[in-house]
């Protein structure tokens, strides 16, 4: 993590069951007490996702608790977000969206500065021979790690 930035949910499941083959910062917009309970870090994208309608980009299924102080001004945790990018950004996805069959993923969500960005990604999806195979190679690694430390050590 570089300077200023502080990682308030991060989305591991969307590296194991896709092919991230680009990635884009946006920025979100909220509303009132949302902001305050993400910066407590009470957020979850594991089951979102991210839709491009009417040229807009919106982040669906993204839950942000609700603040324990804000009673009345609190809003529905599961609420349609929208996404802000530029117009390039976004004719850039919706045509790769369209053609190739890719589907655009949240990676992470986080605080840069004073604002709250999240990290899309342009996503194929992987096959189970691709899971278990980096599956292995995560597991080889491992035991890679072992061994160096076992030899250094000893």
């Amino acid at each position: 993590m570089s300077e200023g930035i502080k990682l308030i949910a991060n989305n591991k499941k969307a590296y194991h069951d896709y092919f991230i083959d680009e990635k884009f910062e946006a920025g979100i917009e909220l509303v009132g007490t949302e902001v305050k309970s993400l910066r407590m870090g009470k957020c979850s994208i594991k089951e979102s996702f991210v839709s491009i309608t009417n040229g807009e980009v919106f982040i669906q299924h993204m839950h942000i608790s609700p603040y324990e102080k804000g009673n009345i001004f609190n809003r529905d945790p599961l609420r349609t977000r929208k996404l802000l990018l530029h117009r390039s950004e976004i004719n850039k996805l919706a045509g790769q969206v369209k053609m190739k069959g890719y589907t655009i993923m949240p990676l992470r969500v986080y605080m840069k500065k004073s604002l709250v960005k999240v990290e899309i990604g342009l996503a194929r999806g992987k096959k189970n021979y691709d899971k278990r195979h980096d599956i292995a190679k995560k597991d080889a690694r491992r035991e890679a790690q072992r061994e160096f430390k076992v030899r250094n050590l000893g």
